[in-house]
């Protein structure tokens, strides 16, 4: 054998055992459908995502609000979904460069170096309730998906916000009735904070009983972003057969589809079916022209948990979710 023939086999190897590391890389974590912690990369931080098993619900609720009715089934394609709120640790990484910076292991790879960060708020966003541990608040819907771009570009990884059917397929956890443990308001306090526990501030994710598939205060605590446009007579058109993973793009800046209720809320408002938008008002108080793409100045109850679908989408659909352009707040 030749030298150049040598040459040639060696790179041909290469190059099949990076495909092969590649496509294992890929399907291994899809074939087995388990908990998993997401490590982010040259840092102390992760965070657990636990698995959604794919099924068929019943969404929206009879004896709920208007936007909840009618009743209707929906089929979801199975999905992990994070165990808990993201928390201010890892947020402040992404919206902080200087930071990431300084508790990185590594130099920052030139894709997350160049990566649009959000505005250094003018405010204390965590409103003085604390960090540690604490779910992040305050950021747009925008601020929310680049967020999971940042994630993605830092883990290689494709994660993004549920839609409103995932989210509440998962909230349910199964089950039928008010809340995911049934329907006693007063067994309420052992699985989140709300008006009646929380003295009025966010709490330290985890303290509190998950649902029965896993997942740490999905009601209550903080509100958490869906990927959705918020539309309140959208089921009214999902009542002749069996939705499969709906969805509602994002057409306009407002309103925008949120879950979960909040450590302000009233018991009623933290039924798993019950639906939330976005406000205008939440940048009252914000003095830029236009207003901040990133922040709520005055939504300190409203945070995000990120899902990551079992069969992930092609690239091309990775960018278009990622890279849509804010829309202007004036």
């Amino acid at each position: 054998m030749t030298s150049q023939h040598l040459k040639y086999g060696i790179s041909f190897s290469l190059v099949f055992v990076s495909i092969f590391l590649a496509v294992s890389w890929i399907f291994i974590p899809q074939e087995a459908f388990e908990p998993y912690t997401q490590k982010i990369p040259d840092s102390p931080q992760s965070f657990g995502m636990t698995p959604i098993p794919g099924g068929k619900f019943m969404m929206g609720s009879s004896g709920g609000e208007e936007d909840e009715r009618p009743v209707h089934q929906v089929e979801i394609s199975p999905f992990w979904m994070g165990t808990h709120e993201i928390t201010w640790d890892i947020f402040e990484m992404f919206l902080d460069k200087n930071y990431e910076e300084a508790i990185s292991e590594k130099p920052l790879p030139g894709i997350v170096d160049g990566l649009t960060r959000p505005s250094i708020p003018y405010l204390d966003m965590t409103f003085g309730m604390g960090k540690e541990n604490k779910p992040a608040i305050g950021m747009t819907q925008y601020g929310a998906i680049q967020f999971c771009k940042w994630l993605y570009l830092k883990t290689g990884v494709f994660y993004r916000l549920p839609t409103e059917a995932e989210w509440e397929y998962a909230a349910k956890a199964g089950s039928d009735s008010k809340y995911f443990f049934g329907d006693d308001e007063s067994l309420l306090t052992d699985y989140a904070w709300f008006e009646k526990n929380s003295e009025g501030e966010t709490h330290t994710i985890g303290l509190k009983k998950p649902n029965s598939w896993g997942l740490y205060d999905i009601l209550g605590n903080v509100m958490e972003w869906t990927s959705d446009q918020y539309e309140s007579n959208t089921y009214h058109s999902r009542t002749d057969a069996i939705q499969k993973d709906p969805k509602i793009p994002i057409q306009k800046l407002y309103p925008g589809a949120i879950r979960g209720g909040n450590y302000k809320s009233p018991a009623l408002d933290l039924r798993s079916s019950k639906r939330f938008y976005s406000k205008a008002d939440w940048k009252r108080i914000d003095p830029q022209i236009p207003k901040s793409q990133w922040w709520f100045p005055e939504a300190p109850f409203l945070g995000l948990r990120v899902v990551r679908p079992l069969h992930p989408p092609s690239e091309s659909e990775i960018k278009a979710y990622y890279d849509r352009a804010p829309i202007a707040d004036y």
